[in-house]
């Protein structure tokens, strides 16, 4: 039945395929410029080659020279071509996917109107503007339905702001004035209230412009790692350039010291060097760059440059906060705490009916508890004729009134104020049940019925399922894993024990957090931190890794080095896993690379030098058809090869978390004999497909 969806959705895959490809291909032809293609002196040389050879090509065409047959070097010189137009076409491939997100979120980008005020008050007048014609430091007025003219921070109001055009999450969040919640993202549309936003880009400096730039790669700086394997791939190129220019003059003496052959020639060098020269990896190492960053924005993490995701490859030390990454964040109702002369089960029942209608998660667990602990089960809503009271940033409580009755839960304070507005006044033993709790590392949540205080209800931390697993899995990796929370020793103590974290920080402050990193990168470590607020900038600004949070404040976004648009801490074990993806997909490919080489020494030495030194016959395992046969061979497969790994260059390598030496082993075992024998049977099939076109 669903055999007709299937087959349309495989058919949508393959336009979009072809759409890709055939978009790539006039950037591949653009990279040839050899302006541009001298950043990579692997390619480089090629490039040269390519061209040196097509005008030989030429020249023996028309019968200025004498040598090689000119179909021989213009077959040599084609498969020269293919092999730097196969590596340009992979960097373009892996760019087209950065553009094709960056076009998505141009199209987000519009001319909206804004409300510009006067001043900083909503009161101030107003004058209705384009969004291209505000400054840094205007202010806005942004209502209900409005969508934000441009990046900012709340200035004064608290709204919902539906934030799915950046973020991808249908859920709204809610964005005031003050703390750690006040920046909003020019694109994102106002749900409820209003705000007054101070502007703090100016036109085509907005966080969407520079995630439009980032992601398009147009100013991709290289990681130290791919500086260090560019200098490698330099100078193994400038080894193997001597070692050919130095074959011509040598098979010359070889033969008229032998008295037979014939020196080697121009197209069988060229193919030689091109063969032993480490083209695979040269070829594919800007799109395994470019594909890294790509990968982050797919898990909707956008690095501000290539060198944060690899820094994540190497990262031994995480620094992670406790609410939201290893608990739950969403506190759990954990016990019902009555106040003197209320018994429990009343005091459940009246948090039970508080909470039928209070969707967040601590609301839930409340009815939850009542259920279990004293078989009190949910009303209908509809049934109850009750009004309902939604939290509220103002009052911070919720609560029901039915029946003459007037339930109210909140924070302490709240509910104090409450209280005594009514004429009450809250006992003390009910404030010390609130202090123990709070001791505890838990929240308590107050519950009374008018003037009447029935009790306390515990919310506490829940620490998430298999996290325990994921910290081990971190261990096993290498990985160090820090908890940072601002509770006291004891309850920090207790949670991190729970979680299987093998440290963590108490009672956090700015400089505590930002001591503690400059130890560990004093003791040789790579450390990395998530965080959202201005408290965390500092220790974000001194981390290897910073991973900001998109919902955060502007100053520890500027303070990262990525930014998690989702506002996931989570995403931090994530974005480990994708930069040593990265390391395991370019250690992979240069193994592979530099293995295949060994290979094509089998091919190419006896074609070159079989004519000179029979004994090098030995090394013919393949039984070529013909030394002109093994060299076009040769070269077509090592053109053909990159076009082959394009796709694992993209996609990256699958990465375990292994001890390093099992993931060397395995390195050396999959890429390293696979990189030696792949060639042997590909090149021995090219071989017999030339044959049978009748090459002599």
């Amino acid at each position: 039945m669903n055999a007709a969806p299937d087959r349309s959705r495989g058919q949508a895959g393959v336009r979009a395929g072809s759409a890709a490809i055939a978009a790539a291909l006039p950037g591949a032809l653009r990279k040839l410029d050899p302006r541009r293609m001298i950043r990579s002196p692997v390619m480089f040389t090629v490039e040269v080659g390519a061209v040196a050879l097509t005008a030989l090509a030429i020249l023996h065409t028309s019968g200025a020279t004498e040598g090689e047959s000119a179909a021989f070097v213009a077959a040599v010189a084609a498969g020269l071509w293919a092999t730097v137009l196969f590596a340009t076409f992979a960097e373009s491939l892996a760019e087209g996917r950065g553009r094709a997100q960056a076009d998505a979120m141009r199209s987000m980008r519009r001319d909206t109107p804004a409300k510009r005020l006067a001043g900083a008050s909503r009161a101030a007048a107003t004058e209705e503007v384009p969004s291209t014609a505000l400054r840094g430091g205007d202010h806005v007025l942004v209502e209900a339905g409005d969508v934000v003219p441009g990046d900012g921070e709340v200035v004064d109001g608290v709204a919902s702001v539906d934030e799915s055009a950046i973020t991808g999450e249908s859920a709204p969040v809610i964005r005031e004035s003050g703390g750690d919640r006040n920046t909003v993202t020019g694109g994102t549309r106002l749900l409820s209230d209003w705000l007054v936003v101070r502007i703090t880009a100016d036109p085509g400096a907005s966080f969407l412009d520079r995630m439009i730039g980032l992601i398009e790669g147009a100013k991709r700086q290289k990681t130290p790692n791919e500086i260090a394997l560019d200098i490698l791939l330099a100078g193994l190129t400038l080894v193997f350039l001597v070692v050919t220019a130095t074959l011509l003059p040598f098979s010359i003496h070889a033969t008229t010291s032998a008295g037979r052959g014939e020196p080697i020639g121009l197209a069988v060098l060229a193919a030689l060097f091109v063969c032993l020269a480490p083209t695979t990896i040269g070829g594919l190492l800007p799109a395994i760059g470019i594909a890294g960053i790509d990968r982050m924005v797919r898990a909707n993490v956008l690095a501000t440059s290539g060198r944060a995701v690899e820094a994540a490859g190497d990262v031994d030390v995480l620094l992670l906060d406790k609410t939201g990454t290893i608990t739950l964040g969403n506190r759990q109702a954990a016990a019902f705490l009555p106040a003197p002369g209320v018994t429990e089960g009343e005091l459940a029942e009246a948090a039970q009916l508080a909470s039928l209608a209070d969707e967040t998660p601590e609301g839930r667990s409340i009815v939850v508890l009542a259920k279990e602990r004293h078989a009190l089960r949910g009303s209908e809503i509809e049934t109850l004729g009750a009004t309902f009271v939604p939290f509220t940033a103002q009052t911070r409580m919720s609560g029901v009134d039915l029946d003459g009755r007037s339930i109210r839960k909140g924070a302490r304070d709240a509910i104090v104020k409450h209280v005594e507005r009514l004429g009450g006044r809250v006992d003390d033993e009910t404030i010390a049940t609130c202090e123990t709790v709070a001791r505890g590392g838990s929240t308590p949540l107050v519950v009374a019925d008018r003037a009447r205080v029935l009790g306390v209800v515990e919310l506490k931390d829940v620490v998430k399922g298999g996290i325990t697993e994921r910290f081990a899995e971190l261990r096993s990796m290498g990985i160090r894993t820090v908890m940072i929370t601002g509770d006291n020793p004891l309850t920090a103590a207790a949670i991190a024990a729970e979680a299987g974290v093998d440290d963590f920080l108490a009672e956090a402050t700015p400089e505590a957090k930002l001591a503690m990193i400059r130890r560990y990168q004093s003791e040789g470590h790579l450390v990395a931190m998530t965080g959202d607020g201005t408290n965390d900038a500092p220790a974000l600004a001194q981390a290897d890794v910073a991973v900001a949070m998109n919902s955060g404040t502007q100053a520890a976004k500027e303070a990262g080095n990525m930014v998690d648009l989702d506002s996931d801490p989570t995403k931090l074990l994530e974005i480990v896993r994708v930069g040593k993806q990265l390391l395991m997909t370019r250690g992979s490919l240069t193994t592979f690379s530099l293995a295949n080489d060994i290979a094509k020494y089998f091919v190419i030495l006896p074609a070159a030098f079989g004519g000179i030194y029979p004994q090098l016959a030995r090394l013919d395992l393949l039984r070529l058809h013909s030394p002109t046969t093994a060299v076009l061979a040769a070269v077509a497969f090592n053109a053909l090869v990159i076009v082959g790994l394009v796709p694992m260059a993209m996609k990256g390598v699958s990465y375990r978390p292994r001890p390093a030496a099992d993931l060397l082993r395995s390195n050396l075992l999959v890429w390293g004999l696979g990189g030696l024998l792949l060639p042997f049977p590909c090149i021995k099939l090219i071989d017999l497909l030339l044959a049978s076109m009748g090459v002599p």
